[in-house]
């Protein structure tokens, strides 16, 4: 019996030995000296899109008359720009500036309202934060 076990010892380590061996070789790398196919990125959530380079428009010409990059269809062309007459009044009296401080707003609209709302929420939140419990 011992005998058996003692013969069977040697022919178990050297399988043993041969399949960690196998199992420690690197695999080749994909595109390279084998002629494998490039793979995709992958990311967390899949394989990552190339982005799309978008040339500048630099006709000085094309860049007063259009709006430009407002086609986004592979048809067409972008929109022309007409005279200011040809424009609602309201678009000319916009605020396109740095946001308007409460004092600065008129207490009787709903933006007032809103923007005081906004600053007591945030207020109380930061006085929330600095308590311990």
């Amino acid at each position: 019996m011992s005998s058996l076990i003692g013969s069977l010892v040697p022919l178990f380590r050297r399988s043993f030995l041969q399949l960690t061996v196998a199992r420690t070789y690197a695999t080749p790398k994909a595109g390279g000296a084998l002629g494998g196919s490039k793979k995709k990125k992958l990311g967390k959530l899949g394989p990552v899109v190339e982005k799309k380079v978008i040339p500048v428009e630099t006709d000085t010409n094309r860049l007063v008359n259009y709006v430009c990059g407002s086609n986004i269809l592979k048809q067409g062309e972008d929109i022309k720009l007409q005279p200011d007459s040809e424009y609602p009044d309201w678009l000319w009296k916009m605020h396109v500036g740095a946001p308007l401080t409460l004092e600065e707003m008129d207490p009787n609209t709903k933006a007032y309202w809103r923007k005081l709302r906004r600053m007591a929420l945030q207020r109380n939140n930061k006085l929330a934060k600095l308590k311990k419990f």
